[in-house]
């Protein structure tokens, strides 16, 4: 059994992540396996806020490269995580 934590990868840091930021949205990149309704609940036990809605997405695979030899990116979903007003999730803590 996966710990809660490893279901939910990384926060994605992009320019348009940034710019969801102002409308209370949050993006992350999760495991496959989960649907909406699982993320939904996970989002709201591991950071405690109220989650309005999610939206999700399989981004097209990349290839990768190390010297001769090439493949594929590992898969992940990525999720747009809509909080309610008044909520937010630290993502850059204050040093």
């Amino acid at each position: 059994m996966l710990m809660m934590i490893d279901l939910v990868k990384y926060p994605v840091i992009t320019d348009k992540a940034i710019r969801l930021l102002e409308t209370n949205q949050y993006t992350f990149d999760v495991d496959l396996k989960l649907n909406k309704t699982k993320i939904k609940a996970l989002i709201e036990e591991l950071f405690d806020v109220k989650v309005v809605s999610v939206n999700t997405h399989r981004p097209p695979r990349r290839k990768k490269r190390v010297g001769a030899s090439q493949g594929y990116r590992a898969r992940s979903k990525r999720v747009i995580i809509t909080l309610r007003s008044g909520d937010s999730i630290p993502l850059f803590p204050d040093t």
